[in-house]
């Protein structure tokens, strides 16, 4: 279910939404049975954004006949997710160091509060999601071979590449809107 929730996001298919839940509702028991707690949380938080994303990209269509159209993170907008993102890891690490017994609580923190970021960023159709995914795919595969999850782990791994391909097929999507260079897309 991960990999076409995966496949459908790279495709832009609004369906990616209804797999997006099944999988975080199963990963629920899965992240608590490890102690993930930062990971098991983000999971409701997946719940709820799925939801949202749905609606979003539905919106996005009735509105204007087309698919929502990829965008690009405008720079105070950059700002605001940054600063979001960096309290959520905060708040994040204090609970998991002083209210839990989490083994990793800087590393689960972290990928935490990115994911909520980058899962907001997809449901608002911007293509920088895609960074914040390889990143927060390629740091989780290692914290599941560490706790000893290798599904889990080759599964990110396998996020990881088609973060990578998700990223090249935005861009190319985001270049036919708009009249904008490939050469000038980070």
């Amino acid at each position: 279910m991960s990999l076409i929730y995966l496949y459908l996001s790279i495709r832009q298919k609004i369906g990616l939404w209804i797999f997006g839940f099944m999988c975080s509702a199963l990963y629920i028991v899965v992240f608590f049975q490890s102690k993930f707690y930062a990971d098991m949380s983000l999971q409701f938080y997946y719940l709820a954004v799925s939801v949202f994303g749905w609606i979003s990209w539905r919106r996005g269509k009735q509105q204007s006949g087309k698919e929502l159209l990829v965008k690009k993170t405008k720079k105070l907008q950059a700002l605001v997710l940054l600063l979001i993102t960096t309290f959520v890891f905060l708040l994040y690490y204090f609970v998991l160091t002083h209210y839990t017994d989490s083994p990793l609580p800087l590393g689960d923190s972290f990928t935490t509060a990115l994911s909520i970021t980058a899962t907001w960023m997809l449901a608002r159709k911007l293509i920088e999601h895609w960074i914040l995914w390889v990143i927060v795919d390629g740091l989780s595969a290692g914290l599941y071979i560490y706790k000893g999850l290798y599904p889990t782990a080759i599964l990110f791994i396998i996020y990881t590449v088609m973060a990578i391909v998700g990223w090249y097929q935005w861009k190319k999507d985001y270049t036919k809107t708009t009249s904008i260079p490939l050469s000038r897309i980070i």
